[in-house]
């Protein structure tokens, strides 16, 4: 049996379904459809020469890189790989082999610093520094029984000249929240320093992505602006956090906890009954509003850098 790499091909419905579902036996916490990974390749800025790779043994897709170049950042030469292949089609070589075009690819684009997260396992880590990289910071998923567990209390009504909204009601003229995405993302921790001033192409990328859920996004809105938001993926069955955040004006109010509170109430509504959300390690204040809500750790992964030659 041989693995071969190859581009995945968005305008056939097999491949999407293989690189989706390879991704969830992968990596369980993060969400994925046939629906976002195409979109996610057709709508990525053209600076960021995004590919997703499949590692495929005998017709099955087993294995999956998304790669880009960091084209938001000012520094350049930098990108990233992310690697990921199922727990019970390891040990074939599909792994490496994607790493090795993945650096190929990038290298060519004149990236010399590559980032890749890596799920803290022992199998995986050694992979990552048998292949050169090493550890820089790392993060958790969390995971919250939105069935059986008990959310704070919502409150009802909200504080004194703060109006709770969903992005639905944005609609119309969503850059308010494209400003508020902006600065919340300039803000967070991350090794590549991001920089967001292309409208149009967070209305592709973010705005139009499949796994938003407009209805089941909360946002506080203060003077008739976006304060703080909670942004919510779906996927048919399951809800995550995308981005919670509070515009720097804003923030010492608890803004971003109110509005996550009413996100995830509307989401256990609508019947959803898994939530996930992620934070890195040293982020102990948002940890600890997580675990207020009810969220438990359940993985972490490592972020991992290597100088390309």
């Amino acid at each position: 049996m041989t693995v071969i790499v190859r581009d995945l091909r968005p305008d056939v419905r097999a491949d999407a379904e293989g690189f989706s579902h390879a991704r969830r036996l992968a990596l369980p916490y993060m969400l994925s459809t046939p629906e976002s990974v195409v979109h996610t390749l057709t709508h990525a800025h053209p600076d960021a020469h995004f590919g997703q790779l499949v590692a495929e043994e005998d017709g099955e897709i087993i294995g999956t890189a998304q790669i880009s170049v960091a084209h938001e950042s000012p520094e350049p030469g930098q990108g990233s790989a992310n690697i990921y292949v199922r727990p019970d089609r390891r040990q074939r070589g599909a792994g490496s082999l994607l790493l090795r075009t993945a650096e190929e690819r990038l290298a060519a684009l004149g990236v010399r610093k590559l980032f890749a997260w890596v799920l803290d396992e022992p199998d995986n880590l050694a992979f990552a520094e048998r292949h050169g990289f090493r550890a820089s910071r790392s993060a958790y998923f969390m995971r919250l029984d939105l069935a059986a567990g008990s959310l704070p209390p919502r409150q009802d009504p909200p504080p004194a000249g703060v109006e709770l909204r969903t992005a639905a009601d944005f609609a119309d003229d969503p850059r308010p929240m494209f400003e508020l995405d902006a600065e919340t993302v300039s803000d967070e921790p991350s090794d590549i320093e991001a920089e967001f001033t292309d409208y149009e192409a967070w209305l592709e990328e973010t705005w139009k992505h499949p796994l938003l859920n407009r209805e089941l996004t909360s946002v506080a809105v203060v003077d008739g602006r976006p304060a703080a938001f909670s942004v919510a993926y779906t996927d048919g069955t399951r809800y995550a956090t995308a981005m919670t955040g509070t515009a720097r004006a804003y923030r010492g109010r608890g803004l971003a906890k109110l509005a996550k509170n009413d996100s995830l109430h509307r989401a256990r509504a609508a019947g959803y009954t898994e939530a996930f959300t992620g934070n890195d390690t040293g982020n102990e204040p948002m940890i600890a509003i997580n675990k207020w809500f009810g969220y438990e750790i359940c993985a972490k992964e490592v972020r991992y850098v290597r100088e390309l030659d």
